[in-house]
Formats: structure tokens, sequence, C-alpha cells
């Protein structure tokens, strides 16, 4: 005998599935321009049903734009960069880019390691920055997977040979970005060597949670849950020391104005940094799975910005040498102030400290570094 309720069942049935898959994230392939020998740029740009998209472009495996509503569900772009390739090519300012082999700074670019003395490019002063003169910023990648939703995602890859930048160790690079429907980016890191390295990667997306080019950022509350800092040097350069927040301009753990104190005279870091550019200690090791390491909300917009992170240290930087020769997307210059960085990673010059715990990757190990960005929007105003 027939079940006089199948027919009604179905019915019920497709109208539970109709609702889950009109919630689906695109993920739309284009170009982006072309490089100075001509290889093409790939850009993807991910985008689910609530109006959050973020483009990724192939060079530097890097965010071009993030567009997000707020809370009066307007959209804007609230990553720094430029619409064309000349832009990116024209000067290097990590703006969005996966940095690397070793994010952040290493004194005078020399490691030693398994007894072997290592000297890196050199190209912030004494130093070697976010992996020296050709760092993965400067790379064209390898676009190797797009998906579809409900979470969409592309996978960036690229390889760095034995010797780059005076690394050792061929080192294979893989970087997934993946945008959810509840408007969550979450950025895959992985490497893998065949030979003993060190390696240390992050994201250099600069932010401002009212738009690019809507002028400073330095009223945004900003929270980092760290009782401590690693102090540098005037030349940027972990001392080595551990510093307690407590009574200095260095203390996020209640949210606060990017811009209260970071024009206080009594600080040597502020003034070698002109802003805030050092590493908060999340914690000594790196943790199981991510967890709350920043929130940043403006007063003005309502965007709301979590970052998670699996990673010890979180490097936070307030835009310092922004210095009104660019000119971004929205056809406005970036001046100072206009934007922060939040870089979770390993601490600064790890390799010569090893009471900063260890960046050696070794054939066979995988390093992996998770940071997901959730963006949200409060309901009230200033």
């Amino acid at each position: 005998m027939k079940n006089p309720h199948r027919h009604l069942m179905l019915s019920l049935a497709c109208a539970l599935l109709l609702p889950s898959a009109a919630l689906a994230t695109s993920a739309t392939r284009s170009s982006f321009g072309s490089m100075p020998d001509g290889s093409k740029v790939e850009a993807v740009n991910l985008q689910n049903e609530h109006g959050t998209s973020v483009t990724v472009i192939a060079y530097g495996a890097r965010v071009q734009s993030l567009i997000t509503p707020d809370r009066n569900g307007k959209l804007a772009d609230v990553a720094l960069g430029y619409n064309t390739m000349d832009g990116y090519l024209s000067k290097r300012q990590f703006f969005g880019a996966t940095v690397g082999r070793f994010a952040n700074r290493i004194d005078k670019g020399q490691f030693t390691l398994d007894g072997v003395h290592y000297q890196l490019t050199l190209n912030d002063g004494p130093n070697s920055l976010h992996g020296g003169t050709g760092g993965l910023d400067t790379r064209l990648w390898k676009v190797t997977s797009v998906k579809q939703g409900p979470t969409a995602s592309v996978t960036l890859s690229d390889v760095s040979p034995d010797g780059d930048q005076g690394y050792p160790g061929r080192l294979t690079v893989t970087v997934t970005y993946s945008l959810s429907e509840d408007n969550q980016l979450t950025i895959d890191h992985r490497a893998t060597t065949d030979k003993t390295t060190i390696v240390n990667l992050s994201n250099h997306t600069y932010w401002n949670l009212d738009g690019e080019g809507s002028g400073t950022a330095m009223d945004q509350r900003l929270m980092i849950p760290a009782d401590e800092i690693t102090p540098v040097n005037d030349t940027l350069i972990p001392t080595g020391a551990f510093l307690a927040v407590a009574g200095t301009p260095y203390d996020f753990r209640r949210a606060k104005a990017i811009g209260k104190d970071v024009r206080d005279g009594r600080s040597q870091q502020l003034m070698t940094g002109k802003g805030y550019d050092m590493n908060w200690v999340i914690s000594h090791a790196k943790s199981a799975k991510p967890r709350l390491v920043a929130q940043v909300e403006s007063p003005d917009s309502g965007r709301v910005l979590r970052l998670y992170s699996d990673q010890p240290g979180l490097q936070f930087y307030s835009g310092n040498f922004l210095d009104g020769t660019t000119v971004g997307k929205s056809g406005h210059t970036y001046r100072q102030g206009d934007a922060f960085v939040l870089e979770p990673q390993l601490f600064p010059d790890t390799p010569n400290h090893p009471e900063f715990g260890s960046a050696v990757l070794k054939p066979g190990q995988v390093y992996e570094n998770r940071m997901v960005y959730r963006f949200s929007t409060d309901k009230g105003g200033k």
C-alpha cells in the first residue's frame, strides 16, 4: 500500500534543503594583469550571500580586497591595496601579502643552524625583513585549486629553491583562503622542506574597518589578550627580554583606541618604531587550536574584526610608515595611522633567541599556521 504521506514528506524535505542550497559561497576566477615578463596574474573572488567577499591575487598570494557590510548594511573594502598590478610592482609595501620565508625581522640577516652559518639578503637597514629582498610576497604564485561553497576556497602554491635569499632547503609552500557563509575568512599556511631550514609565514593585510582610504584608523578600538611584549632595540630587533604590559602603552588587555597612547613620549619603543611595531606574547608555545588573539571594533561603522590564531606571537603594526605617497583603491592617499596590521606568527628573530622557542622545520615535518578572521557588526554607535 502506498504511503499517503510520501509526497508531503518529500515536499517538506525539499523545502528544508532549498535554503541551505541557496547559501552557497561562490568562487570566480579572472585576470588581474601581468608581470613585467608578461606572465598573467590570476585573481579569485570568493563571495557569500551576505555581501562579504575577498579577492585574492596570485602575486604574493595576497588579499587584494575584503568587502563587508557595516552596521547599516553598507558595503566597504576594509583592506588597503591597489586596483592594478602597476601599484603592487611600483613599491613594495606588503599590502595583503603572504610574507616569508621568515615573517618579521632577523638580526643582521644571520643565523646558525646545525653548526652552519647562513647570511640572508638585507632589506630593512641592517636586517632581513619578511624573507629578504625577494621574499614570498614578490613572487607569482600558482593557483592550484578553486572550490565553490558553502565554504568557497582558493589554494595557491610556490616553491622557494634551496639557497633562495640565503635560506637552506627547497621549501614548498601552500596558502588556502576560505570564506564561509558566516563572514569568516580562514587562511591556512603550510610548508614542507627537503633540508633542515627555518620557516615563519604570516599574512600582512592592512585593515581599516571604516574602509580603505577613509582616513585614520587610530580611533578604532583594539584588544590583545597578552600580558607581555618582546621589547626591541633601535633597529626593531627583540632584545631577548619579556616586558610586562601592565602600566605601559602596550597594555591592550582591555579594549582602547589604537591611538590613545601611540604618542606617549616616555616610550622608547614607540619612538623607535614611530608607533606600534612589536610582538605581543600571546603564549610561549603554539596552541593546539586557534584562540582569540585580537579584537578590533570601529565606533563609526560598527564593524568588528575578531582574529583567532594558533601562533604564540602577534605582531601589531599601526601603519607608522604610510607617508602619504601611496594612492590606494579609493583614489585617496594612505597616511600614517590609516590602517593597522595584525600578524600571527613566531616571535621575531626566533632563530637567534633559543628562549623564544624554535623555528626549525625538518624534512618529513609540516609547518602550519592557521588564522581566522571573523567579521561582524555591533548595533550601537559611538
